[in-house]
């Protein structure tokens, strides 16, 4: 088994980054999710809200970021370094408020105008929980990023493979392995064989992770992260074949045991 591509999302919700290595910190991939589009009540704005979110185009550079987006001039954002922290929460329904600082009024009117609508963007200078304790099978402590809610999402292309199978029974399209916003890819593995690994540890390269849990899908999924286009697929004929416990899952989520790099071609081993 070994590792084919690896994704970060600097604003949550933005486009993909695509890289050949990446450095694994215990919030997750470094430069992922550390950003966030919030609305006037300080919740997050993601793909769910507005599929306009797939043009956002948002690069990483050092003590800053630069959002991109077709027909827009590019805009340099540098981290916040001053300022008042303002309380924001990832999800509507999330009781945990984290501190974060806002970007600025440029930034803001940039996104305002991509998105259409009001909107704040803001930096997360220092991961922190924003779910408790037993919104999780499995904890993965205070250092969180912005992401839904464990820090890594690992895929397997052998899954990939039999759900485009089902799709094409249903006459449907065959769907990339995009549509899941993984950080992670793997092949070599058996389709599903990602069901197995929960509760257990394994090791990409050289470092280690949890296997905290199956991803439970949501709408986002059914968005065509190219165009924004959103159809029922594939989360209807998911339904059909990977409905657990009311729960649609794709996908396989991780906690970093270790800090350090990552590269294309690393071998995933099961701990015995």
């Amino acid at each position: 088994m070994r590792l084919t591509s690896i994704h970060t999302y600097p604003v949550k919700g933005c486009h993909r980054l695509d890289h050949d290595g990446a450095f694994v910190r215990p919030w997750g991939l470094a430069g992922d999710r550390r950003w966030m589009v919030v609305d006037a009540d300080g919740v997050g704005v993601t793909q769910r809200d507005t599929t306009r979110l797939v043009g956002l185009h948002a690069s990483v550079r050092p003590g800053g970021l630069t959002l991109r987006a077709a027909g827009r001039a590019d805009l340099d954002v540098p981290e916040p370094t001053a300022g008042d922290p303002v309380a924001v929460r990832t999800f509507r329904h999330r009781t945990i408020p984290v501190p974060a600082l806002p970007a600025g009024r440029a930034a803001d009117d940039w996104l305002g105008a991509l998105l259409g609508r009001p909107v704040r963007l803001v930096w997360l200078a220092r991961p922190t929980r924003h779910l408790a304790v037993e919104d999780r099978d499995h904890d993965t402590g205070d250092e969180v990023s912005f992401a839904d809610a464990y820090p890594l999402l690992l895929t397997n292309t052998a899954s990939l493979d039999v759900l485009n199978e089902w799709l094409a029974e249903a006459a449907e399209e065959p769907l990339p392995m995009t549509r899941f916003r993984p950080n992670l890819v793997v092949d070599g593995a058996p389709a599903w064989a990602e069901d197995d690994w929960v509760g257990r540890s394994l090791r990409i390269g050289d470092l280690r992770f949890r296997a905290a849990g199956p991803c439970a899908r949501c709408v986002v999924t059914t968005t065509d992260q190219e165009t924004g286009v959103r159809t029922h697929e594939p989360l209807r004929t998911l339904g059909r074949h990977r409905n657990v416990q009311r729960k649609i899952l794709f996908g396989l989520n991780l906690v970093p045991l270790d800090s350090g790099p990552l590269a294309l071609g690393a071998a995933l081993v099961l701990a015995p």
